[in-house]
């Protein structure tokens, strides 16, 4: 199931930005792509969403699920059998036994509903801020999207230079970003386990 963007064309109406009829499918891939990278960078989907993962048992008594916040847990198979003797707490499953069914690696597998039931103030701001500037580079050359970007032109002697990366996206993400994102949804966190 995909997920909703993070922001909408009202969002970036609010924002003083009008969508012409013609240019509302591009916005709309662009706030897509926009939410997709910023999800990616968080390793969380951030909107509220129920998630059915897999995930290695381990002997320790703590798992920790992914996509912070987790907000309830429905199901918890080990190695396909229900267990319920365990407890959520700060985004983790505790089980006094730990989460092996024996001395051979385990799966278990958790339903669980996380993310927000509202999508944070700053998070749209950044969505939209995206989806913005490659609507405005769309208004310049409609024809020129996914094309390199000129990153120097001299009029003189005339001289271009493009962008030399190959991957180069108007929806990157610099790296002080993509680390924030990661610490604030529970994607940039390691813990040491002992045994």
């Amino acid at each position: 199931m995909a997920l909703s963007p993070l922001a909408t064309t009202a969002d970036l109406a609010a924002r003083g930005v009008t969508v012409a009829a013609e240019e509302t499918a591009f916005v709309n891939s662009a706030l897509a792509t926009a939410s997709a990278v910023v999800r990616e960078a968080a390793g969380s989907p951030i909107s509220e969403t129920t998630s059915t993962v897999e995930l290695p048992g381990e002997a320790a008594a703590w798992l920790h699920l992914p996509g912070l916040p987790v907000r309830s847990v429905s199901a918890v198979l080990l190695d396909g059998v229900a267990v319920t003797d365990w407890k959520l707490r700060a985004g983790a499953l505790w089980r006094a036994c730990g989460w092996q069914s024996g001395c051979d690696p385990s799966d278990v597998t958790v339903t669980y509903v996380h993310g927000l039931p509202e999508v944070p103030e700053d998070i749209v701001d950044l969505v939209c801020r995206m989806a913005g500037q490659a609507l405005v580079k769309y208004r310049e050359n409609p024809e020129a999207i996914g094309t390199k970007p000129v990153v120097q032109e001299r009029i003189g002697d005339y001289s271009v230079t493009y962008a030399y990366e190959l991957t180069y996206s108007d929806m990157e993400l610099p790296k002080y970003l993509r680390r924030r994102l990661a610490a604030r949804f529970g994607n940039g966190v390691e813990t040491a386990r002992t045994r």
